[in-house]
């Protein structure tokens, strides 16, 4: 409660930069020459680096209770950065972030993602905003619109009036208006209307992220309940994915708030190798050590039988849109800037794909080398 009653102090009450101060100091007075408002200590940098010191960041993450989420507030604590969590859920089911940051560094508000005071009350204080809002299945109460259009539509407009210097934006790399994927269409539109409200924004454009928690690599391997009988359209082998690990991902975040060349830049933050679908979910069942029966089935029935999952009141295992999305090959945009542009090295899967899929393995295989599986098929086009 302390913490939380020093971040709320009124602006008026906040103390004033001389042009005496040391150089750290006045870079960070510099945000507040942007921001048109004055500099709040919990801004001032200060300390060696690490938890305990600060790294002058106050961020606010919206939708930082996600898989992704998770990861970017892990690597603003652990460089010393105050972080506001606005959040809809029950107090203990946020407890995990607690040990990310040092006493006082995390604070939690919730939030209605409908109510403009209630984004407004949530980036106050901060200099950094970070938008991570994401659902891949609609709800009664939040479509597609209101989670990829509308909510980050008001996040930029409340961020740009308070003079952020700092927003990003997640999309998606096959974001597309004309794309088969309701998800991938409104992704887009997303895109136009955050940079309509805040042309500096900077968008991330990630392929499909695999990782611990993820929904793609866990999602193939869970198929194994249904007796091992994989169904892919086309077999697999008309769709190309160059799937990228979620630490990256947290990383390129990290690396583009403190950039200060990255605002206005649109990333399109992918791994270093393309595979056929059918080649990556055999490599998947492979260092899982299960057997990979994969089968072709029809757009139709394939979407009926999704149809049937997404008719769960809570969260369906799969949906016809989430089909369409993970069939789709991922574009390539040369264009833009990578993760090498924000000094990251890209993870290959065959680097990652065990510390996700140990757990889909026996008992007795849970120990077994992974230089025992041949590396996935990569392709060129």
């Amino acid at each position: 409660m302390a913490a939380l009653a020093l971040v709320s102090r009124p602006v008026s009450a906040l103390p004033k930069i001389s042009s005496s101060c040391c150089p750290a100091v006045l870079s960070a007075a510099s945000v507040s020459t942007v921001q048109q408002r004055k500099l709040h200590h919990a801004v001032v940098p200060k300390g060696k680096g690490g938890r305990s010191s600060s790294s002058g960041i106050a961020a606010t993450v919206f939708g930082a209770t996600g898989f992704l989420g998770r990861y970017v507030v892990n690597r603003l604590g652990r460089m010393g950065s105050q972080i506001i969590i606005p959040h809809r859920n029950d107090q203990y089911d946020i407890m995990y972030f607690k040990p990310m940051g040092d006493l006082g560094q995390i604070i939690f508000m919730e939030w209605d993602a409908r109510n403009k005071d209630s984004i407004k009350q949530a980036l106050e204080h901060s200099n950094v905003v970070i938008n991570l809002v994401g659902r891949e299945w609609e709800t009664r109460n939040y479509g597609f619109e209101d989670v990829f259009v509308n909510i980050p539509q008001q996040i930029a407009k409340a961020a740009r009036e308070a003079g952020i210097p700092k927003f990003i934006h997640m999309s998606h790399l096959n974001a597309d208006i004309r794309s088969p994927s309701k998800y991938l269409r409104n992704k887009a539109v997303g895109e136009t209307a955050v940079r309509d409200e805040f042309p500096d924004a900077i968008i991330m454009k990630p392929s499909e992220v695999f990782g611990r928690e993820d929904r793609f690599f866990n999602y193939y391997a869970n198929m194994r309940w249904f007796g091992n009988a994989v169904p892919l359209m086309a077999m697999g082998k008309q769709t190309v994915k160059q799937p990228v690990y979620v630490v990256d991902v947290a990383k390129a975040i990290i690396n583009a708030v403190r950039d200060p060349d990255a605002n206005g830049k649109t990333y399109a933050l992918v791994g270093p190798n393309r595979y056929l679908l059918y080649d990556l979910v055999e490599y998947i069942y492979a260092v899982a050590h299960r057997s990979f029966v994969p089968y072709p089935l029809p757009r139709p029935l394939y979407h009926l039988a999704a149809q049937f999952f997404a008719m769960n009141p809570f969260e369906p295992w799969t949906t016809p849109d989430k089909i369409e999305r993970f069939h789709l090959t991922d574009m390539k945009y040369p264009g833009l800037p990578g993760l090498e542009d924000l000094g990251i090295t890209p993870s290959t899967v065959e680097q990652r794909a065990i510390e996700i899929l140990r757990r889909h393995r026996r008992f007795r295989y849970l120990e077994a080398d992974l230089d025992e599986t041949k590396p996935a098929k990569t392709v060129n086009y």
